[in-house]
């Protein structure tokens, strides 16, 4: 079985990351995670990473992960996603009580705590004023990658571009993009890229030469020193790990 942090030129390169948004293990794909234990821990003997989007609607206990920590391998990384509450409902203002105990739910992950991923409202304009000590005081609160995903026009601009580069915050390159023909700036160290499926999100599976084409950037990243993630989120029917699987074993076939 093809690992998730392949491929791998050297000992140095940077980690390529593949995984899914949630690791529930439908028949039609239970033949390829045959590893005993629970969904994530057969999901975790293939992928080395996932995101938690549950987060973004309920809480979850420090206990519960701590659970999941246990449940991976040493390798295996989490991308977390920040509440609703902190960015839809307090559109980032006024956050910092939210946001500090969100960080002590997640910190029993420890060193598994990969991301954490922003996912604003369509609405939101970019306000820097309000935007700058938000992400300051994120910085402050963790050591993991913090990757956003924008999705109004004011974000993809120059003074969008400076204020997440100022505060090394990855921006997202999603699909379907939410402001077409441009392209998210943000902090060169991470690539995180998450595929909602086109032409229908959450539902649509990807094409072979869509993912030729993802494997073909991943490996430039990697070659650049990026640490790179790439997250299906076309889970609807099912064809985010399928999907996940044939981009595993194109990048194991072209890696170097």
């Amino acid at each position: 079985m093809i690992h998730a942090t392949s491929p791998e030129c050297s000992p140095a390169a940077s980690p390529v990351r593949i995984g899914c948004a949630g690791w529930g293990l439908s028949a039609r794909v239970a033949a390829r995670f045959p590893a005993p234990g629970s969904h994530l821990e057969r999901y975790a003997q293939v992928f080395s990473a996932v995101e938690i989007n549950s987060s973004f609607y309920r809480p979850h206990q420090p206990k519960t992960y701590a659970r999941w920590a246990a449940s991976v391998p040493d390798a295996f990384r989490f991308s977390v996603k920040i509440p609703r509450t902190i960015s839809h409902e307090l559109r980032l203002r006024d956050a910092e009580s939210a946001l500090r105990e969100f960080v002590q739910e997640v910190t029993p992950l420890g060193k598994k705590l990969g991301c954490l991923l922003l996912q604003l409202p369509p609405g939101l304009a970019l306000d820097p004023a309000t935007a700058r000590p938000f992400f300051a005081l994120l910085r402050h609160l963790t050591t993991a990658h913090i990757v956003c995903e924008p999705r109004h026009a004011t974000w993809f601009t120059e003074a969008g571009a400076e204020t997440l580069q100022h505060a090394g915050v990855a921006c997202v390159r999603a699909d379907p993009a939410p402001v077409a023909g441009v392209e998210p700036v943000g902090d060169p160290s991470t690539l995180y890229i998450r595929l909602h499926g086109s032409p229908e999100m959450y539902y649509s599976a990807y094409d072979e030469p869509f993912i030729d084409a993802l494997a073909a950037r991943m490996i430039d990243a990697r070659n650049a020193n990026a640490e790179v993630w790439c997250i299906f989120d076309n889970t609807a029917r099912g064809e985010a790990i399928p999907n996940a699987l044939t981009l595993m074993e194109k990048l194991e076939k072209t890696a170097c």
